[in-house]
């Protein structure tokens, strides 16, 4: 669980004051030893009373120095414990975020007689891994991403693969509206019913959805983005595609949050309107990066973003923009970055530790982990939790979009930009392309046929 990092901030600002407290008592501990001393000449003139006033102002500074000691230890014993819990949060976290955990984690016990796993090689093993991972998450050869990403991580890795020759389809688009459909229904607000709307979502190419809130005067806006839509590759006009991911990690979403702003203002939003951003798996990614977005920023007030099953670590949004991430231990997907959530007053991560049945691990798609049935019973179990953290996140929520009712919801289909066509380039028969949008007569969208999410 997140949001840790408030309450070691806490047990150092009380190791700070009980320093200043030392100091004073220190500073009227030389005082009262110079009033000790001062007493002496006088002790001759009235010698009882003298000597009884010296011993008195002696014991007096005794024990100030007692009571100064005691604090001192107090200080040292209060920092000890924040490095001992943000050591044991931060190496938690880290065998959390890879799987690997079990009855010891000091070294992790060793399995069929094999060497222990060392907290040393957990690390270097997620660090190694981060862009092979993410070449199995975009649905290229491991291989490629290990060698670009060598020095500067899963960023650079994006970028090295973007640039590499065959794989421009993997470079940033402009991304339009292509056709949007305005309803008028109950919503459920709370953390499930808003991740369960992402998977209702991510059944329709390129969609994503905005929901109108509250009343005049009072109204709040979420923007629902779905995950990855494998439409396979090369390249789609489908912005939830692998390319999506690259945008997502690589370049902060930029043509994909140019889009929920022309979204939003299509919708009605106005300069300075409170907004919620919900994303699932590759939704997430681009739902954190709008908390960055200078642009989308200078127009609306971003205040939570909800992500379930993301690779989000390296994302850090401005602050005061609270957030709730969900990871399952089994998900593979929250770590394709490599990089661990950061754990700050406004950031809450929770850790889902339900067990898998067995079958599920043969079933086909991004494992079971990553399953959104699961991230939505979780989200359901942290609404009720009682924890302090889950309650203030939960409660930030539901303060900027309310308890539900009834919402003006508009869906809109998002298309990337072609490819330009290269003189003379044919395209091979049966070669994957994201489809484009379906119209009935009428000119509304037609759901085209479920895919794959991520």
């Amino acid at each position: 669980m997140g949001g840790l990092s408030f309450q070691f901030e806490e047990l150092l600002a009380g190791a700070a004051a009980l320093d200043g407290i030392v100091r004073e008592l220190a500073a009227v501990e030389v005082e009262a030893d110079s009033v000790r001393r001062a007493l002496f000449p006088y002790q001759t003139d009235a010698y009882s009373s003298g000597s009884q006033a010296i011993v008195a102002v002696g014991e007096g500074t005794r024990a100030l120095r007692r009571v100064r000691t005691e604090l001192e230890g107090l200080a040292s014993e209060v920092r000890a414990s924040h490095r001992e819990y943000e050591f044991t949060e931060a190496r938690n976290a880290l065998l959390l975020r890879i799987g690997r955990t079990g009855p010891a984690y000091g070294p992790l016990w060793g399995l069929f007689g094999l060497p222990p796993v060392t907290v040393r090689d957990t690390v270097e093993d997620a660090v190694a891994q981060a862009p092979a991972r993410l070449a199995l998450l975009l649905g290229l050869p491991a291989g490629l991403a290990a060698f670009e990403g060598a020095d500067g991580g899963v960023r650079a890795a994006i970028r090295g693969m973007a640039a590499a020759p065959g794989l421009e389809f993997l470079r940033p688009r402009p991304v339009r509206i292509a056709g949007r459909e305005t309803r008028t229904e109950e919503v459920d607000p709370s953390p499930a019913g808003l991740l369960l709307r992402a998977a209702a979502v991510g059944r329709n190419s390129g969609e994503i959805e905005v929901l109108q809130l509250g009343e005049p005067g009072s109204r709040a806006w979420a923007v629902i983005i779905p995950g990855t839509q494998l439409d396979g590759l090369p390249p789609g006009t489908n912005p939830f595609d692998a390319g999506g991911i690259t945008e997502g990690l690589g370049y902060d979403s930029a043509e994909t949050a140019a889009a929920i702003r022309r979204a939003l203002t299509d919708a009605g939003a106005e300069a300075g309107d409170q907004v919620a951003a919900v994303g699932y798996s590759q939704g997430g990614i681009h739902a954190m990066n709008l908390g960055r977005d200078k642009a989308f920023l200078a127009e609306y007030e971003l205040k939570f973003v909800l992500t379930a099953g993301s690779p989000v670590g390296g994302i850090e949004p401005v602050d005061g923009i609270g957030s709730l991430h969900l990871e399952h231990e089994a998900d593979w997907v929250p770590g394709a970055d490599g990089l661990p959530n950061p754990d700050t007053r406004d950031r809450v991560t929770v850790t889902l530790t339900g067990p898998i049945p067995g079958p599920e691990w043969l079933e086909p798609g991004m494992g079971p982990g990553h399953a959104m049935e699961r991230y939505a019973a979780g989200a359901r179990d942290i609404a009720a939790s009682r924890d302090p953290s889950l309650q203030a996140s939960t409660a930030a929520l539901a303060a900027v979009l309310g308890a539900g009712g009834t919402a003006t919801v508009t869906r809109f289909s998002l298309r990337r930009d072609a490819m330009p066509a290269h003189r003379g380039a044919t395209v091979a028969p049966g070669a994957p392309v994201a489809p484009g949008p379906r119209r009935r007569p009428g000119g509304k969208p037609t759901p085209s046929p479920p895919q794959p999410a991520a």
